[in-house]
């Protein structure tokens, strides 16, 4: 039998907090909002923490959990994971980041026209004798239109593209937590901004929007209350952050702004 060099025993007497393996690209299936699964491709960080007693971890068992739950990483599924981690690492605490990208199907607002815009998603799972811990991190784009520029100006007004990041934590329920999915978090950052952004418009389509955005100013500071407000009154939501940041279009800098909270019971 081959030694196991990583369960000798180190005297140093230094816990690590966390050991593992990162930046691992691998196929996924997250669920979209009508239970159907989504095909994508994952970057994966996975860690646990490590006695003082231990030399080392036995690296390979992260890619054997990965693998045995086929590559479907929901917030379902992630406690499974994490809890699989802890049994075959011996482990204390298990941590596991799964950053993709989802894309969601658009409809242009007149012609119907449908495309595909990306978001960069991020699920984040910690698990310890004492509870599971899930996040679910959203990046949306949106179309912000100034105010201050739409009042003062004769014509027209600045606009331009937007990211508001969502990242929330769903309330306990039972054994689990309760389900949020990827599309509500997007319909949420869509609602506060000045209107949506779209991957495919006709004219009909960049009129319309173009109006929209007029017809409904906001600061980046509108952005996050607007969301935050939202947030608050979803039951399933333990705790959230929202940070929007506008790419500003005549300054040679961003605006950003960022709101902390939890939910209204």
């Amino acid at each position: 039998m081959l030694p196991d060099i990583q369960a000798t025993k180190d005297t140093r007497g230094i816990d690590i907090d966390q050991v593992g393996v990162s930046d691992l690209r691998y196929p996924i299936q997250v669920t979209d909002r009508h239970g159907k699964p989504f095909p994508t491709v994952a970057t994966i960080s996975m860690s646990v923490h490590l006695p003082h007693h231990f030399k080392g971890t036995h690296m390979s068992r992260f890619i054997e959990v990965l693998s045995k739950h086929e590559g479907e990483v929901t917030s379902r599924t992630l406690p499974d994971i994490l809890h699989d981690l802890r049994e075959r690492l011996h482990a204390e605490e298990a941590h596991i980041e799964v950053a993709f990208t989802y894309f969601v199907t658009k409809k242009a607002p007149v012609s119907g026209a449908e495309a595909k815009v990306g978001c960069d998603c991020v699920l984040i799972g910690k698990s310890s004798s004492g509870a599971d811990d899930l996040t679910l991190r959203v990046t949306v784009p949106v179309t912000t239109l100034c105010p201050c520029s739409k009042e003062i100006s004769d014509y027209g007004a600045h606009n331009q593209r937007g990211n508001v990041t969502i990242e929330v934590r769903p309330k306990r329920k039972g054994s689990g937590c309760e389900l949020i999915l990827i599309e509500d978090l997007v319909d949420i950052a869509e609602k506060s901004g000045s209107a949506p952004v779209y991957a495919l418009l006709k004219r009909t389509d960049e009129r319309h929007v173009t109006m929209q955005a007029y017809d409904n100013p906001v600061f980046v500071e509108d952005v996050v209350r607007n969301a935050a407000a939202l947030l608050r009154a979803d039951a399933r939501i333990d705790s959230f952050t929202v940070r929007a940041v506008n790419q500003e279009s005549i300054h040679d800098h961003n605006a950003f702004a960022v709101i902390s909270g939890r939910a209204i019971d």
